[in-house]
């Protein structure tokens, strides 16, 4: 049973949350008291991904900071502008994954179900941000032709929901799934990938948690956190609402020039994370979409990072440096 102290007094409407984020560039500036560098911090054109950001993340930027290291995954950049060789627009090779109706299957062993193409905030440096989504949704139709998908192949035992953010679907949708999935003798676990408990904590709501608490799957929350900075009071109780559901927690993080390359700032998140009860996991290189280049660190940069942190941490709170690699049977380590 969920303790009473870990549900909130009063039910929180994450959906009004939702629709209250912030959706202008200007107003994002004006918010931190940047206003007056809008002409300079702002791309001249349209880069074609439009500004998300829920207001409670908004509230944990610096103030009058253009470099806060929150603020610079968020806000539309000129350097999005640029065609730089070896960025595209597939750059895991997901189209060629597609096995129909939003499902990729990549690894052996494990299918990605891509849940939606909404998510709580854009972050500039999204892998999927060209994704067709509009073709590629295995929530269309009750998840009738995913869910096929999964039944005939008898291979699969974990499932992993990605997007967009699975968690921006309601909860009712997402249990349509998993009861389905639950049914299948082959289907062992249910993984989410999901920014909401991060950018959007009030999304993990007693509702959510009597679902996911009931469900006959052993059940992996991998969150994506890129700076301590990013956890707070809120993010800290919605993290234990997670675990109270008796789910494995895990972060995953992006190395992002300008946000976490220093040892530093990446041992603060790895020890920020552990206090909220989440294990770091991941610490991905840069997938190489277009609009992202000017994010990139150096493989040699990113490999005497990890070194610093392993001489500093215990070893469970040192990521493992990633890359993904279109075509590659796993993850590639560095």
């Amino acid at each position: 049973m969920i303790p009473a102290n870990r549900l909130p007094a009063q039910p929180v409407r994450w959906q009004q949350l939702w629709r209250e984020a912030v959706t202008d560039p200007r107003e994002l500036l004006a918010l931190l008291g940047l206003e007056d560098r809008a002409e300079e911090l702002l791309p001249a054109a349209d880069t074609g991904f439009a500004l998300r950001v829920p207001r409670g993340f908004v509230a944990r930027m610096r103030h009058g900071d253009p470099d806060d290291p929150l603020l610079r995954q968020v806000l539309p950049s000129a350097a999005e502008l640029g065609e730089v060789p070896g960025f595209t627009r597939d750059a895991v090779g997901d189209l060629a994954a597609r096995s129909g109706n939003g499902v990729l299957h990549k690894y052996d062993g494990r299918a990605l179900l891509i849940a939606t193409g909404s998510c709580a905030v854009h972050c500039r440096y999204c892998f999927r941000r060209h994704f067709p989504y509009a073709a590629e949704t295995a929530a269309a139709n009750r998840w009738s032709q995913a869910l096929d998908h999964l039944r005939a192949d008898a291979s699969i035992g974990e499932v992993i929901l990605s997007g967009g953010d699975p968690l921006s679907l309601s909860t009712a949708k997402l249990a349509e799934l998993g009861d389905a999935l639950a049914a299948m003798p082959h289907v062992r676990r249910l993984r989410i990938h999901t920014r909401l408990p991060i950018v959007l904590p009030e999304r993990i709501d007693p509702e959510f948690q009597r679902w996911f608490a009931a469900l006959r799957l052993q059940r992996v929350v991998v969150l994506h956190a890129n700076h301590a900075a990013e956890f707070d009071a809120t993010v800290d109780a919605a993290c234990g609402r997670l675990r109270d559901t008796g789910a494995t927690l895990l972060n995953q993080a992006v190395l992002l020039r300008g946000v976490n390359d220093d040892a530093g700032a990446l041992a603060a998140l790895s020890e920020r994370s552990f206090a909220a009860g989440v294990l770091p996991y991941y610490l991905h290189q840069l997938d190489r979409v277009a609009g992202a280049a000017h994010f990139e660190v150096e493989d040699a940069r990113a490999q005497a990072l990890v070194a610093a942190l392993r001489r500093g941490l215990p070893g469970y709170l040192v990521p493992r440096l990633v890359r993904e690699t279109a075509g590659e049977p796993s993850k590639v380590p560095l």
